[in-house]
């Protein structure tokens, strides 16, 4: 996300080449560490939950408690980098990132593993969006195109590697540490990226501060208790039954979220900018992506669930049963970048179609077969759905940004950004929620119950795709 006003390169210092390939490195592992640890829970959860016999909760929060903090705060996180400098944030948020990371690894029970997650995706809601600001505002034309060239299939990797990164540091078992080491080696990288960003990154003087910026307090924390109390709602009632307390959680979630809304039409600097809600091609392309990624998210944790719950996989087991969705997606984002400007929000239906049609691979085989399944014959519906992932993410914001104004394009990508996390939160929450309510029919009843549920979400998403833009953005952020 970039909230800040690009300075022509003739008003920045020049700094080395090596300084600024340093720099490049830094913003990277931040943004990597991010990715990494936003679906490192999709393998880990079981592993998790059965040794700290947190239940069915447990599992559905590991997800939801990251995306939600990250969500809420990504937007704000932008313009407190606005205000106090992105170098100063940047650092700050990192050394949280890296002091929560600990307190997930050395966690003793379920309630502190959960705090913990919060706060990963708080400090890294705070370090991300410096990241690109500061690349934006320093790097020459050449170097930018150069650095975001190589940043986005980075990023790419690192996001689909995380679960594959549990299962193997799972099953290693390292100082028979089971799950812990899946966020005790972000202290390692951390510090580094820490003590690099220290040296490397820009200073911060009076010049890159506006005063001026107003951070909309307010505002995000009514979103954080609409959204707190939704998914505690569901969470809650799916897992310990119907009572009054889910019923009140969800109604005041919904409350606050009415407050919130109204508080973006009334404050003088809102996380969204009116305007936006009005574009509607703006808000179609944001609900597509609010069901695509609320889908995928929930797709992964149930696909992950299934394979070690109900094939009897190990994590490293269920790991190796993603890569060929790996696969998918780096082939379909490779792809997708250059047919984007020609073919606009075609690739979104193509996209869409390809994840509908590998969801109901996946349900055609768990029917016939029900948990009687091996790695390979999951393969090939794997590598559709990977497909039709990479072609969604690549080209769905992208599309959705291309009626926005220049005036608008800093407010619209902190808002689709947010609106990712609190989908990919959403997603996972309530995907396995209708996993667990169905369980008592079997594993693959449940499976199949879950896979409906993206059917349908995914499905909905396909007609509104038309009223989208036609084309991309005029200039891309890669």
């Amino acid at each position: 996300m970039d909230t800040t006003t690009e300075v022509e390169p003739a008003e920045q210092p020049t700094l080395p080449t090596w300084a600024l390939w340093g720099i490049l490195l830094v913003v990277m592992l931040a943004s990597a560490l991010d990715l990494i640890d936003s679906t490192i829970t999709n393998i880990a959860a079981p592993t998790i939950t059965g040794e700290l016999h947190g239940g069915n909760a447990l599992i559905k929060w590991l997800g939801a408690a990251y995306s939600l903090a990250m969500g809420v705060l990504l937007v704000a996180g932008g313009r407190l980098g606005d205000k106090f400098g992105q170098r100063r944030m940047f650092l700050i948020g990192m050394a949280g990132f890296t002091v929560a990371s600990a307190l997930a690894g050395f966690s003793p029970d379920s309630a502190l593993l959960v705090v913990a997650r919060v706060l990963q995706g708080g400090f890294g809601a705070l370090m991300i969006p410096q990241g690109v600001a500061i690349m934006t505002k320093t790097f020459p034309p050449k170097m930018k195109t150069t650095a975001f060239s190589i940043y986005g299939p980075v990023l790419g990797l690192a996001g689909v590697g995380g679960p594959i990164l549990a299962g193997f540091l799972i099953d290693a078992n390292i100082a028979g540490a089971t799950w812990r080491p899946i966020f005790l080696i972000n202290l390692a990288l951390g510090a580094a990226g820490l003590a690099a960003a220290y040296r490397l990154l820009p200073r911060t003087t009076a010049a890159d501060q506006d005063n001026s910026v107003v951070v909309d307090g307010w505002g995000a924390s009514l979103l954080a208790v609409a959204m707190f109390g939704s998914l505690f709602g569901l969470i809650e009632g799916s897992t310990n039954g119907w009572d009054e307390l889910p019923i009140v959680a969800v109604c005041a979630g919904a409350v606050f979220f009415v407050f919130f809304a109204y508080r973006q039409k009334t404050a003088p600097e809102p996380l969204i900018r009116p305007s936006l809600l009005r574009n509607k091609r703006f808000t179609s392309g944001v609900l597509v992506g609010l069901a695509v990624f609320a889908s995928t998210s929930g797709l992964l944790y149930v696909l992950s669930l299934f394979m070690q719950e109900g094939m009897h996989e190990s994590p490293r087991g269920a790991a190796l049963g993603l890569v060929p969705m790996t696969v998918g997606i780096i082939a379909a984002s490779g792809a997708c970048v250059g047919l984007l400007p020609k073919l606009g929000r075609n690739l979104v239906f193509i996209g869409i179609l390809m994840l509908l049609g590998g969801c109901i691979w996946f349900y055609v085989l768990i029917h016939h077969s029900g948990t009687d399944l091996g790695l390979w014959n999951l393969a090939g519906p794997m590598f559709a759905t990977g497909l039709g992932m990479g072609a969604c993410y690549t080209t769905v914001f992208n599309v959705a940004l291309g009626d926005v104004s220049a005036a608008e394009a800093g407010s619209a990508s902190g808002s689709i950004a947010s609106i990712q996390q609190l989908a990919n939160g959403i997603g996972s929450a309530v995907v396995t929620t209708v996993f667990f309510q169905t369980i008592s029919g079997g594993l693959a009843h449940a499976a199949q119950s879950s896979l409906i549920v993206v059917l349908i979400v995914a499905g909905v998403a396909f007609p509104v795709v038309a009223l989208m833009p036609r084309k991309a953005a005029a200039e891309l952020e890669h």
